[in-house]
């Protein structure tokens, strides 16, 4: 029954329009661009027609090309872009060239708004470097966090790789000069331990106001009102668990976690779906949107994965999206690639109604305006 729900659903979306909801939430930003606010709302209206299916430098590279136009993995197995594509700022605070998988600023810069002009979702996260001593986001030798806040050793450093930051997401306009809309997934992955800015370097207390003041900072000090905020987490087994370093309704858009998939696949999706469930009566009551902002399973060693294990997992939650890690290498990719063992299962994943990818997303004009084809 729920799949021909679904299936009613996303004939509806493709023939009409997205349909109206009778309630619809506001970004968390008042001030949000007109884009920006159309795409939270179609966001929130295409949760029971499927799952937004995206992969992270999905145009920039794939396994065994790079820099290659109107290419992406996803693409060569299935004929459709994905409908989300991720990205990271990191080494735009040292005004590097390029980021931190080696793409040119100026060429990712051109591919966000070519996935933009298509219809296409941008979701940038930020692995910035350590801005106490500017090693790598890995570095957790210091308590960081303390000393980003106001008043503390290295806040000056810290805004001035933000104004760095926030001055590269302004540039990202569309044909109309307007700004592109980007979901912006600060400090990811924070109730691990590996990255400067997690659980282990900081109290709660200190990371809320750390991500406070960032997301003030980007909206309020530099006016960038085209972001919806993603709070992503890594591990956690209850809803006070997530909820700990959560820092209110007001600096929040999406909730998520990165879970990812290794040796024993039953684990993952018991766990998967475990934190699903858990996030969806967390969306319920504060009204976000659920998502899984990173997984797969490297390599993808399991033939039928897509259909057995992610999308039925997947289908029993509220999930608005989820997206893959990059295709690397020959021994790093999180998508397949033509001839990869579960290329056939993948095209079967693609063409569920449970699942919507660029051909079945563009047509709509989530931004409030159509996508010529």
């Amino acid at each position: 029954m729920k799949n021909i729900y679904r299936c009613v659903v996303t004939a509806l979306l493709l023939n009409c329009s997205i349909p109206v909801m009778a309630q619809l939430y506001n970004p968390c930003d008042k001030q949000a661009t007109y884009e920006t606010k159309q795409l939270f709302y179609s966001m929130q209206r295409l949760v029971d027609a499927g799952v937004i299916f995206g992969h992270h430098d999905a145009t920039a590279y794939g396994v065994g090309w790079q820099y290659e136009p109107n290419r992406s993995d996803v693409k060569s197995v299935t004929g459709s872009y994905p409908a989300m594509y991720g990205w990271d700022l990191a080494k735009i605070e040292h005004d590097s060239v390029r980021d931190i998988n080696g793409i040119p600023f100026k060429l990712q810069k051109k591919l966000v708004r070519e996935a933009y002009d298509r219809g296409g979702i941008n979701t940038f996260c930020w692995h910035m470097d350590n801005p106490t001593n500017g090693k790598t986001a890995w570095d957790t030798t210091n308590r960081t966090v303390k000393d980003l806040l106001p008043g503390g050793a290295y806040h000056d450093v810290y805004v001035k790789w933000l104004k760095k930051g926030a001055n590269y997401m302004a540039g990202l306009k569309g044909e109309n000069g307007e700004q592109i809309p980007i979901l912006f997934r600060p400090f990811h992955e924070l109730t691990g331990n590996w990255f400067w800015w997690c659980a282990n370097t900081s109290t709660p207390e200190e990371f809320k106001e750390l991500w406070r003041f960032t997301v003030d900072y980007m909206r309020v000090t530099k006016k960038l009102h085209n972001l919806l905020i993603v709070f992503s987490v890594a591990d956690f087994n209850s809803e006070a668990d997530f909820m700990l370093r959560y820092p209110g309704n007001d600096y929040a858009d999406f909730i998520g976690f990165d879970n990812y998939c290794y040796k024993s696949v039953p684990d993952y999706q018991k766990k998967l779906d475990m934190r699903l469930g858990i996030l969806d009566a967390i969306a319920a009551k504060t009204h976000k949107l659920a998502c899984l902002p990173e997984t797969g399973y490297e390599q993808i060693p399991q033939a039928d994965w897509w259909t057995k294990v992610l999308l039925p997992t997947l289908a029993k939650h509220k999930t608005s999206y989820v997206m893959a890690w990059r295709n690397g290498r020959t021994d790093h990719y999180y998508a397949p690639y033509p001839g990869q063992v579960s290329e056939p299962d993948f095209k079967k994943f693609f063409a569920s109604p449970q699942t919507l990818f660029e051909n079945r997303l563009a047509p709509l004009g989530v931004y409030g305006r159509r996508i010529g084809r």
